[in-house]
């Protein structure tokens, strides 16, 4: 139904908003050096697996097949562990337009993921809508206005976004159809929890020896907000929208990122508005457009 779209689009347009701020505040939690990358996910895994529990109390019971909950440790390592312990190692080593660049290679992967997972073909419309909007975003990076003074992108930085990617999208192409069996909360509270359980032999020894008194308070809110809104809502609406979009057309929504990272930049006083921009949403808008109206074969 139009509805169920609308409601998946928006969904995911909206976690990715979220994600598009939260490289931004990933960025200067890295650039404090207080928090360790490893610490900083364990931070995150144990806010979200404690909200989606709770929330889990008010809800009618599921109960997960035991043959499913190897697959949601699975999804739980690639589209959580993986992806975003790789994301803050890479975003320590990497400038933001590098970061950036490397980030809009996620819906070839979900294309070419989907395609031998779940079976969605890759169309002609569908590969040039993606490929339009990769060029707009590129044209936008690369005709930015960026302040000096970053540190330059090592090989280790780019080796580590792009297992950001690559991990994420494995997880939307190949586990719609498990995401689809159950409730997002059932879903997410196992997923953060296997999260957790992966994290804290890397991180027990520093949760308990680290100077927490230290941490600015900047980076406190900071990471206040990548607990609750780029971890526990972020991570409730992109399952959700999963529901009801195509995992190609998921992903393609990675694109708001550099857009939200612009639009903060300007307002910061770091960057202008050019035509070169304009020119390059257009693009990003048409590619979007264009993949949601590629049909599955099915339809």
């Amino acid at each position: 139904m139009a509805s169920d779209k609308l409601k998946g689009h928006l969904s995911i347009a909206a976690a990715y908003i979220i994600f598009g701020l939260n490289v931004v505040l990933c960025k200067d939690i890295a650039n404090s050096g207080a928090v360790a990358p490893i610490v900083l996910f364990t931070f995150r895994a144990i806010g979200a697996s404690a909200i989606f529990w709770i929330l889990s109390l008010f809800m009618p019971k599921e109960p997960v097949k035991k043959g499913d909950m190897w697959r949601i440790a699975l999804a739980s390592l690639l589209g959580f562990f993986l992806t975003q312990v790789t994301f803050l190692i890479g975003i320590t080593m990497a400038t933001a337009i590098d970061s950036a660049i490397l980030g809009t290679l996620g819906p070839m992967f979900t294309m070419i993921t989907a395609y031998f997972f779940v079976g969605e073909p890759i169309t002609g419309k569908k590969a040039g809508g993606v490929a339009i909007a990769l060029a707009g975003v590129l044209f936008l990076i690369f005709h930015s206005v960026h302040a000096g003074g970053a540190s330059a992108t090592t090989p280790l930085g780019v080796v580590m976004l792009l297992l950001n990617s690559i991990t994420f999208s494995m997880y939307l192409g190949i586990f719609r159809p498990l995401v689809s069996k159950y409730s997002v909360v059932t879903f997410m509270k196992w997923v953060f929890l296997f999260s957790l359980i992966y994290a804290l032999p890397f991180s027990a020894r520093r949760l308990f020896t680290m100077d927490y008194a230290a941490i600015p308070a900047t980076v406190r809110w900071e990471i206040g907000y990548l607990i609750v809104f780029a971890t526990f809502i972020a991570y409730y609406l992109i399952p959700y929208g999963q529901k009801y979009i195509r995992p190609t057309l998921v992903s393609m929504y990675n694109y708001l990122s550099p857009i939200i990272a612009t639009v903060v930049s300007i307002s910061t006083g770091i960057d202008q508005l050019t035509w070169q921009k304009i020119i390059a949403a257009a693009a990003i808008i048409g590619g979007v457009i264009l993949v949601s109206k590629s049909r599955a074969a099915s339809q």
